[in-house]
């Protein structure tokens, strides 16, 4: 897994604001080096980013997590 620049955070925030509907969401480079990238909306982490480079085609995949203490009531 390789770093993402900071050119690679803001043209991926960019493109999931587009492509979710959401100017709330944020792509997070970590303070640290070696920590994941975090996926937010409205300042609350969902998720992360990770970026994949294969003979050189590269691709950013994302886990979202959802607590089950968070879904509406059944």
């Amino acid at each position: 897994m390789a770093d993402m620049t900071p050119s690679e955070v803001t043209r991926l925030q960019t493109t999931l604001q587009r492509l979710l509907g959401s100017p709330k969401l944020t792509v997070n480079k970590p303070s640290r080096k070696g920590m994941s990238v975090e996926l937010a909306v409205a300042g609350e982490v969902i998720g992360t980013v990770h970026r994949d480079e294969d003979e050189g085609e590269v691709s950013y995949a994302i886990h979202i997590t959802v607590l089950e203490e968070d879904l509406p009531a059944a």
